[in-house]
């Protein structure tokens, strides 16, 4: 047996199951949440370039440059930049 419970938290809709089990959710709080998608400059693209060159891992060039490993790594793939994968 379903139960469909509209619950508000936050602007959003969700249903639930019985036991609480999440079924769906009404998007509207996704939809506002932005990135802080800042520009790459070109000393940032440069220093990228630099650090995979002397074969460090994403993390630590991520850290280097104070940006996300996921922003890192889609910069070097757009680049063509091969960085080494640290085990």
């Amino acid at each position: 047996m379903i139960l469909s419970i509209a619950l508000r938290w936050g602007g959003g809709a969700r249903e639930a199951r019985d036991g609480g089990a999440l079924l769906s959710y009404n998007r509207a709080m996704a939809e506002q949440f932005t990135k802080h998608r800042q520009p790459w400059k070109a000393d940032e693209v440069a220093k990228l370039r630099t650090l995979a060159a002397k074969g460090k891992g994403l993390k630590e060039i991520a850290k280097a440059l104070s940006r996300s490993e996921e922003s890192t790594k889609e910069r070097a793939k757009i680049d063509g930049i091969g960085i080494a994968k640290l085990r």
